[in-house]
């Protein structure tokens, strides 16, 4: 008698074991494609100003791509842009931040992605000057401006990371 209830309880245990695993494997989603899981998502802070459009689309873009972003409305950025050593033919309309290193201006998700599997050496960061037409943030319809995304470098000098020729 005692060992038919341990093998029931055995048995019951190996069920029970076996129904936690369905669980969890049915309950387990497809990732969407262009978008991260949480566990690989990337937590950006990014500093605009509160009635800068652009910049809420370029949030807008990262939050589609699978960034969780973080947004801090200032009256002014030259104190982020000065704190984190970002020359002003670097600057843009917003400064992103993630894990010290500085995104400056309508960058690609994926350029951002990119930077952050691979950071090179001496890097401060990536900036797009300027505004440009077709950037993300700034589609204008059809109108495409091809753009070069440049590696910010802590010394203070900058090479181009990726030139940019039309719309991911």
């Amino acid at each position: 008698m005692i060992r038919m209830r341990r093998l029931c309880a055995a048995r019951g245990a190996v069920a029970a074991m076996f129904a936690m695993f369905l669980v969890v494997a049915c309950s387990e989603t497809q990732p969407v494609p262009g978008q991260q899981s949480e566990v690989n998502s990337i937590k950006m802070e990014v500093f605009k100003t509160p009635t800068c459009g652009c910049c809420n689309k370029w949030v807008d873009h990262l939050k589609n791509e699978g960034f969780e972003v973080i947004t801090k409305d200032r009256v002014s950025l030259d104190a982020i842009k000065e704190g984190y050593n970002i020359d002003p033919h670097y600057q843009s309309c917003h400064t992103g931040l993630v894990d010290g290193y500085v995104f400056e201006g309508h960058i690609p998700a994926r350029l951002i992605r990119q930077f952050l599997d691979d950071i090179p050496e001496g890097a401060l960061g990536l900036a797009v000057p300027g505004m440009p037409i077709g950037s993300p943030g700034m589609e204008m319809g059809e109108r495409f401006d091809s753009y070069d995304v440049l590696l910010l470098k802590s010394d203070g000098t900058s090479e181009i990371f990726s030139h940019v020729d039309g719309r991911d």
